[in-house]
């Protein structure tokens, strides 16, 4: 059975980018529809990765927080009881809960979801097929929002159901004893701080030589220092063999000194990156260009190499954040509508959502010096903040920015410590406006908040801060 659509916006996938775009465009008056192969809006995002993992960093944090009054023989509760059935539960009806609210807000705009997978016959039109029914459908516009896809491993990755990837591993079906983690990007320390939270030992490798390398190193090695008690990170290490047996997950690991370790673990999680969902596509048909990653190239419009072809989000490659795609989608309906709109951020901000969170955004002091600029960077570690000592959470904790020393603007700033997400926003918002580092200074900041750390950051550049000694 086939059916006949004409529209004049497609949008391919219904993740953050996705929807994002199509309400925009309908928004702008144009008719707009989404297609997506699970017939569900939210994408990875809502339904098996930010806000799932959220909801579970939540609880891990929360875990945390108790057992850390301890110390103080301040004994709030048990957590030893957990009900992984019930956390599951919670979890599944916070997706619902927005999974409906997408749905709501798609049905104002009057934007239409078609289940199933896109194909391109043409640059103007596609079929889509859903079991038996298919539609052919006509556009002047499509927009591709398809998102990305865990990477897989040779000859480790779905040869045993202990083996997960990132969407196996929210779904909480078991807590492992001993969890082995590859990978030590932000999926890999988000579930590392669930699971050891939850009750489990977890070790996490990554063959990289350094942690975090588009951070500082000074940052990533004290939050190595951080994070040490509830799990170990080992870099420069890699897999040499593995054997799955009743006994659990036999592992055979090879460190950069050639040291060559066996291990026995429940589960292994890997969490090495994502690929472009791009093959169901048929992209060849219309001569979409990709990079040598295999991600759709774009220009600052969003627009492919083909005119009214568009693309968002992960499927154009990093960043692979929500944040960006969304923002990405607002341009290329904009675009699409005849606004001479473009991507240009000065900064993308990135968070790290595990205990303590770890944010960063803008040039790094040691970018900033590798690009010749002359800067200078200030520091605030949390035992000076009354708000961090009074939330338990000042051992943690560090402020850091940037400050281009030939003008004084802010270029960028990393934050450790509790809600460092939540903190990072005023520092990005710095560098979109090209704050000089002194308005920073000058802006009264509440107190006690964990804000101030920024503000103390900034008044230690200048020295005239009254918190700690200045020395300027």
């Amino acid at each position: 059975m086939k059916n006949y659509i004409n529209i004049d916006v497609v949008v391919i996938g219904g993740g953050p980018a996705g929807y994002s775009a199509a309400f925009r465009c309908s928004d702008l008056g144009l008719s707009t529809i989404i297609i997506e192969k699970y017939g569900v809006l939210g994408g990875t995002c809502l339904n098996v990765g930010c806000i799932p993992s959220k909801s579970l960093l939540y609880l891990a944090n929360l875990i945390r927080e108790i057992q850390g009054f301890s110390k103080y023989n301040i004994n709030i509760g048990n957590c030893n009881s957990l009900d992984i059935s019930q956390v599951r539960e919670w979890k599944n009806n916070i997706i619902t809960k927005l999974n409906d609210g997408l749905y709501y807000l798609a049905q104002h705009r009057k934007v239409k979801i078609l289940k199933g997978l896109a194909t391109f016959f043409s640059q103007n039109t596609l079929k889509v097929v859903n079991n038996d029914v298919e539609y052919h459908v006509r556009f002047e516009h499509a927009i591709i929002a398809s998102g990305s896809t865990p990477v897989t491993l040779p000859n480790i990755s779905g040869i045993d159901s202990r083996i997960w990837n990132s969407t196996q591993a929210l779904n909480c079906t078991v807590i492992p004893k001993k969890l082995l983690i590859i990978g030590a990007g932000i999926i890999g320390l988000e579930m590392a701080t669930i699971y050891s939270a939850l009750g489990s030992k977890v070790d996490i490798i990554d063959s990289s030589k350094t942690f975090f390398p588009s951070i500082d190193k000074d940052m990533g090695e004290l939050f190595i220092q951080y994070t040490k008690k509830y799990f170990n990170i080992y870099l420069n290490t890699s897999v040499v063999n593995l054997v799955c047996s009743t006994e659990g997950i036999k592992i055979k690991t090879k460190s950069s000194d050639d040291i060559v370790y066996n291990n026995l673990y429940d589960n292994i999680l890997i969490s090495v990156g994502r690929v472009a969902n791009t093959h169901n596509l048929n992209i060849s048909s219309v001569d979409i260009q990709l990079n040598s990653s295999g991600f759709i190239q774009v220009d600052n419009q969003m627009r492919t190499n083909i005119s009214n072809i568009f693309a968002v989000g992960d499927v154009i490659g990093t960043p692979m954040l929500a944040h960006k795609g969304i923002h990405e989608a607002h341009i290329a309906a904009e675009v699409i509508c005849g606004k001479k709109h473009f991507f240009e951020p000065r900064s993308i901000p990135c968070v790290a959502y595990c205990n303590p969170e770890i944010a960063w955004t803008g040039i790094m002091e040691e970018q900033a010096k590798l690009q010749g600029i002359q800067c200078r960077s200030v520091t605030v570690p949390w035992k000076f903040s009354g708000k961090a000592i009074s939330s338990n959470c000042a051992d943690r904790g560090i402020t850091k920015l940037i400050v281009d020393t030939d003008n004084n603007r802010v270029i960028g700033g990393i934050i450790i410590g509790k809600n460092a997400g939540e903190l990072l926003s005023e520092i990005n918002l710095s560098i979109e406006m090209g704050c000089d580092i002194e308005d920073l200074a000058l802006t009264i900041h509440p107190h006690p908040t964990l804000s101030e750390s920024v503000n103390i950051s900034a008044q230690l550049f200048h020295g005239t801060a009254t918190d700690m000694i200045n020395t300027k």
